[in-house]
């Protein structure tokens, strides 16, 4: 969506017939943008453990979601459509457990200095993590729950810095 001031906001990926299409971005300038997500990962009390004690059959679970997030940044345009391909200056990922709650929260930051937003790109990044976390630990528990995937956090290009507001 794009919204320029005075302006009812739009979908950028829908043409005025309506139909799809993928937004030129050929006269924009690269400009450094990041941008983070988080997705959250609500296990039972049982996964949790496993998963905090490092016990999973599957391996070190943690790092391999790590690895398959960056990955998934890496080949999001690969993945959803309309998606520029662009390069990735960096792709990180980011875990932070709630004992209390049983939760882990993955949190994906992905930077470029090209023409297009790198948001697809972290919010592709913590999905496949959370993805890959219930994958290692769907054994203990298939009840696994994949919750509040959002963008938190994104900054460059003309619509500036963006934040979410706060839960």
């Amino acid at each position: 969506m794009t919204k320029t001031s005075g302006q009812t906001p739009t979908l950028t990926h829908i043409d005025g017939s309506g139909e799809a299409r993928m937004v030129d971005v050929g006269d924009k300038a690269s400009t450094q943008r990041t941008a983070t997500a988080q997705a959250v990962v609500r296990l039972s009390p049982t996964a949790y453990s496993l998963l905090s004690a490092a016990n999973n059959a599957k391996g070190d679970a943690l790092n391999t979601a790590r690895i398959a997030g960056i990955l998934a940044a890496k080949r999001c345009a690969e993945l959803i459509p309309l998606c520029h391909s662009l390069p990735l200056s960096f792709a990180g990922i980011d875990f932070f457990p709630d004992d209390a709650a049983h939760t882990i929260r993955v949190q994906a930051t992905c930077r470029s200095d090209y023409k297009t937003g790198v948001e697809m790109e972290a919010m592709t990044a913590c999905s496949v993590a959370a993805l890959t976390l219930y994958d290692m630990c769907k054994a203990a528990d298939k009840g696994i729950v994949l919750e509040q995937v959002r963008l938190l956090y994104k900054s460059g290009g003309k619509s500036g810095e963006w934040r979410a507001k706060a839960d």
